[in-house]
């Protein structure tokens, strides 16, 4: 059983800048060290006793020990990348065992997990990358102040007989060349602080990035597949139940009438010849109002026009046979450049908006906005209406989101009381 630890909660805050930013990620380097060093002889003591120990439960269970130590140590890093770094750094979903397990299939399931591994080799590399993130960034710090402020301490520094760094160099001997040198050195320490800090922040915080967060990326992609999957046999089973309805509540109910209507007719040929004139133009009558009925329908499946004409012509075409006043403003890639679920889902999208404005929103006027953007085509529809719409509330709302989610999409809704509604679905361009 997978459980989800505390996870894929990401705080995405804004990474700090200026100042800010160089102060946190030297607190983050420096304490990188402190906080390794105890991890890291933690582990590897309970690692070492329960290898030699393997032979033994106990030997096991000191494994087990170890990995909810890296377990800690790992929350401990996320917690600090977010905080410090304001980097994102999702938690993987881990193994647990069923509630109520004992303390033996809790310690074996601990172990079959892959990611309580990568969390022991954090605490091993993480000493490598924090004690280098560590003396980088103290260096650099002693350097900068120390030099920048040479000129104030200098007088209490004993007087020697041996020439100092700057006549060595040939800058001249004394106090004031000593004084000038160290504030050079450490003015150009002080405007390259900022990037060696970033340089070994990086280093550790991607480090412990692709331990301790790469597999929750990966978690997070499959999630999104196997929603869209659900999603998509949803939606198909809804839109087949609609089908099914509207053609046993319309064409099914028409053809019935058309079919008693030549009955009778037929009939009539013997007894009322007169009379089958009028009833053959009630079939007659029947049989296009069946035609134009399953041709409503079928439009909302897959139009001929969208087959045949691509994606902008059926747009425009619905935004023209809307019974609100619609403005159309279409930017698509070109035909051939659109996969067939995409250019269905964004006629659906639009289809259902419209319906919806038209029923339920009251506006005089709608806008239509279908562009590419960062990869996705986007499908934006607007009402100066009446708003209050909402997913929960029905409205064809869920259905569509169902049917954007298939296409791993995403929907949104904004319609505060008053108006006016913005509905905009977001469909990649390269899903599928």
């Amino acid at each position: 059983m997978v459980a989800m630890d505390e996870t894929m909660n990401v705080m995405r805050t804004d990474p700090p800048r200026g100042v800010r930013r160089v102060l946190l990620e030297s607190t983050y380097a420096v304490s990188a060290f402190a906080l390794a060093v105890p991890a890291f002889v933690l582990v590897v003591v309970d690692l070492a006793l329960g290898v030699g120990l393997s032979v033994v439960v106990g030997g096991v269970l000191l494994l087990a020990l170890a990995t909810q130590v890296a377990r800690g140590v790992a929350r401990l890093e996320r917690y600090r990348q977010r905080a410090m770094l304001g980097r994102p750094a999702p938690t993987p979903a881990y193994l647990c065992a069923p509630r109520g397990s004992g303390i033996w299939r809790r310690g074996m399931t601990s172990l079959r997990d892959p990611q309580s591994w990568l969390d022991v080799a954090w605490c091993v590399v993480g000493l490598v990358t924090g004690t280098l993130a560590f003396a980088v960034t103290v260096l650099w710090w002693a350097v900068a102040l120390g030099g920048l402020t040479y000129w104030a301490w200098q007088v209490f520094l004993p007087a020697g007989d041996e020439g100092g760094l700057a006549e060595l160099l040939g800058l001249g001997s004394g106090r004031v060349a000593e004084s000038l040198l160290n504030l050079a050195v450490g003015a150009i320490a002080a405007l390259t602080l900022p990037y060696a800090v970033r340089l070994v922040t990086l280093l550790n915080a991607g480090t412990a990035w692709v331990l301790l967060s790469g597999r929750a990326d990966l978690q997070a992609q499959v999630r999104r597949v196997e929603d869209g999957r659900t999603a998509a046999r949803e939606a198909e089973a809804a839109s087949l139940r609609r089908l099914e309805r509207d053609i046993h509540d319309g064409p099914q109910q028409r053809l019935v009438r058309l079919s008693m209507d030549l009955g009778r007719a037929r009939r009539q040929l013997d007894r009322d010849p007169a009379g089958v004139g009028a009833t053959i133009d009630g079939a007659l009558e029947q049989a296009r109002e069946t035609v134009e009925e399953l041709r409503r329908l079928s439009r909302g499946i897959a139009p001929p026009l969208l087959v045949d004409r691509g994606l902008r012509v059926a747009l425009e075409d619905l935004a023209a046979r809307s019974a609100v006043p619609v403005e159309a403003w279409v930017q698509v890639p070109e035909q051939a450049a659109l996969a067939p679920h995409v250019e269905t889902t964004a006629y659906f999208v639009a289809s259902e908006a419209l319906t919806n404005v038209a029923k339920h929103s009251a506006a005089s006027c709608a806008r239509l906005e279908v562009c590419e953007d960062a990869g996705d085509l986007v499908v934006r529809v607007q009402d100066d209406g009446v708003g209050g719409a909402h997913p929960a509330k029905g409205l064809g709302l869920s259905g569509l989101a169902q049917r954007v989610a298939a296409a791993e999409g995403r929907l949104d809704v904004d319609s505060p009381g008053g108006g006016p509604t913005v509905l905009t679905a977001r469909i990649p361009l390269g899903a599928g």
